[in-house]
């Protein structure tokens, strides 16, 4: 697997390590020289000086052959920039982290779905712990080709969940409306705005997106 990484934070640091033991094919973009100079004896991977998120500078990298880019700078409109870039290049996926949550709805109006935010999610768990509370992650629930995808609704989609045009192993299992979680049952109706989260398959994913690319039906 061919991984890029915008951005030589500690969090890409970290990821590359790992990913670089299980002998996958690892580049980091960074724009500051001394980084680079600091991290080349200690991690065997390419690395690429510039600004990830201009075009020449992606291009280096191939993007149609890139499985997955990491855009993990310490700028939000910094790494959506660069993960707006891979896209029109054609990275087949694009991983965006963010600091400030009050965007991440803007990132999945614009398609950008895998979008993280490490702060609020280690936050989260930290609550969860102090809480004494048992925390089952994702990781450990979904295995194989099991995937999410979340997409902002229009008027198109107003009315009952089941009338959704979904693919046959996707279904929706909980939306958020103004930002408060709702379970989704036989009688839910979703409203224009609403952010829908459907449990999907790695190959049902693309139709999703191709559906709900910009975090509306089409």
């Amino acid at each position: 697997m061919k991984v890029v990484f915008i951005g030589a934070s500690s969090l890409a640091v970290a990821t590359a390590q790992l990913l670089l033991r299980a002998d996958h094919e690892v580049i980091i973009i960074e724009n500051d020289k001394a980084v680079i100079d600091a991290l080349i004896e200690k991690i065997d991977c390419v690395f690429v000086h510039g600004n990830g998120s201009k075009p020449a500078i992606l291009k280096e990298t191939e993007p149609a052959t890139i499985d997955i880019l990491f855009c993990l700078t310490k700028s939000d409109e910094a790494n959506i920039i660069a993960s707006l870039v891979a896209r029109s290049l054609g990275v087949k996926r694009v991983v965006t982290r963010i600091e400030d949550p009050e965007i991440e709805h803007i990132c999945i109006e614009l398609g950008l779905e895998d979008t993280i935010i490490p702060t609020l999610t280690n936050a989260r768990y930290l609550a969860n712990i102090a809480a004494g509370r048992n925390i089952l992650e994702l990781s450990a629930a979904f295995r194989g080709n099991v995937r999410l995808f979340s997409f902002i609704a229009d008027a198109d989609c107003e009315g009952a969940v089941d009338d959704l045009d979904l693919p046959k192993q996707s279904r929706v299992i909980f939306f958020y409306r103004d930002n408060v979680f709702h379970p989704v049952d036989a009688d839910t109706q979703l409203k224009k705005d609403d952010e829908v989260v459907v449990v999907t398959t790695t190959d049902e994913y693309e139709k999703l997106y191709a559906k709900w690319s910009n975090g509306k039906a089409k």
